[in-house]
């Protein structure tokens, strides 16, 4: 089925409207309890708010949750994942590749380097990068000295891409590796934590108030490299040295400071660490819910022509969205599912409109024949209601819902 999925959101203006406001069910929403409020309360009163001891303290926290050496808090996942291109020396001339169902933010951070940017297409069946894919196009990138600098696989949803394979082309053919985790912190591969960079260099988190756990906007960066992890923590904050040890200049002066590298105003803050710190104690019962709530989907559902992305069996997923597909449904078919949804009050959406969709990307002329993966997920893909707090009525809402205009 042809379906330019960019043409979606033309349809469904208005829709919002239709529905009694306070019946409506987003697809997703963050979680505050009063423990999370007091706790931003607590930094409000203090002597720092911006740069005190709760970031280090969430940095040191967050690497004893994931097992990684290193932690660095910044102020958006997409800063994060920018700061890790640069590290890793992303330039004008080279070759990045993520996957194209995903949020922009995995590709445009190649384009903040000046680098060129490519996809590998996923397998529709789980929304992950297709390792097969990678393989084959990874061979012929070498026949034309082509390899990516950098991959950046995306864990859609929750779920790891298969990283030990990953990981073994790397070596193969010489590229890094990015972990764009920002949908999958508490979830797991293989037994080991995401995060904890065993098959990668850098694992990059997202804490929006959509995702597992929030510090309101913010994100971070894990790593187990001294190297990496030296210069994000450095670039996040101007590129600014303060250690008189670091200095390139011998002069006098305790004011004195030294900015070494080119660096940006990424830092967190720590009314977010505060935030994040709070959330972090939940983070297991919360990925426990989503689990719980997953299950109760796949049994409400069964009968319904539709199926649940799938989980690899060597993955624990932190379930960051619960994203159905439609078997067997046309573009007009699915347009009047989507649209009657939202006017019932059902918040549900596409993660995500094939990146090389948006008009931005258009001017880099992808064919997109050359991702039949993505394209058959992006025109049978829906991400229903699912968040701490859902409730079963709910669900048994959602579920009744999709029947109605099936």
């Amino acid at each position: 089925m042809k379906f330019n999925s960019i043409n979606l959101g033309n349809n469904l203006k208005g829709l919002f409207n239709k529905a009694n406001k306070n019946d409506y069910i987003p697809y997703g929403k963050h979680s505050i309890s009063k423990k999370d409020i007091n706790q931003v309360l607590n930094v409000l009163k203090s002597k720092n708010i911006t740069q005190g001891d709760l970031v280090p303290k969430f940095e040191r926290a967050i690497s004893k949750k994931v097992n990684s050496k290193y932690s660095i808090a910044v102020n958006s996942a997409t800063s994060a994942l920018h700061l890790a291109c640069l590290a890793l020396g992303v330039r004008e001339g080279d070759h990045v590749w993520t996957s194209p169902i995903s949020f922009v933010a995995s590709s445009n951070c190649a384009l903040y380097c000046k680098a060129k940017v490519d996809f590998v297409d996923v397998d529709p069946a789980t929304g992950l990068m297709n390792i097969n894919s990678l393989h084959n196009k990874l061979v012929k990138a070498e026949r034309n000295n082509l390899l990516p600098k950098v991959l950046i696989p995306v864990h859609l949803a929750g779920s790891s891409c298969d990283m030990l394979r990953i990981y073994s082309l790397s070596k193969k053919f010489g590229f890094s590796i990015i972990e764009d985790a920002s949908h999958a912190i508490g979830g797991e591969y293989n037994n080991y934590p995401v995060g904890s960079c065993k098959y990668s260099d850098i694992t990059v988190f997202s804490f929006h108030p959509v995702k597992i756990i929030t510090t309101g906007e913010g994100g971070l960066v894990s790593t187990n490299n001294d190297d990496l992890a030296y210069k994000i923590e450095k670039m996040r904050s101007h590129g600014i040295v303060k250690d008189r040890s670091e200095f390139e200049l011998d002069k006098e002066g305790s004011w004195r400071y030294e900015q070494q590298y080119l660096g940006f105003n990424y830092r967190m803050n720590d009314m977010q660490a505060a935030l994040g710190l709070s959330q972090l104690t939940r983070l297991e019962n919360i990925v426990l819910e989503r689990n719980k709530q997953l299950k109760f989907y796949s049994k409400i559902l069964k009968d319904l022509p539709v199926k649940q992305l799938k989980i690899p069996s060597n993955v624990k997923s932190a379930v960051h969205l619960a994203i159905i597909r439609f078997e067997n449904i046309s573009a007009e078919q699915y347009l009047k599912v989507f649209e009657g949804m939202r006017s019932q009050g059902i918040g549900v959406q596409l993660h995500y409109i094939p990146i090389y969709e948006q008009p931005y990307y258009q001017r880099f002329n992808f064919n997109q024949e050359s991702f039949p993966g993505s394209q058959n997920y992006a025109s049978s893909a829906m991400t229903i209601p699912l968040f701490p707090g859902l409730n079963i009525d709910q669900q048994w809402r959602v579920k009744d819902s999709l029947e109605k205009f099936l």
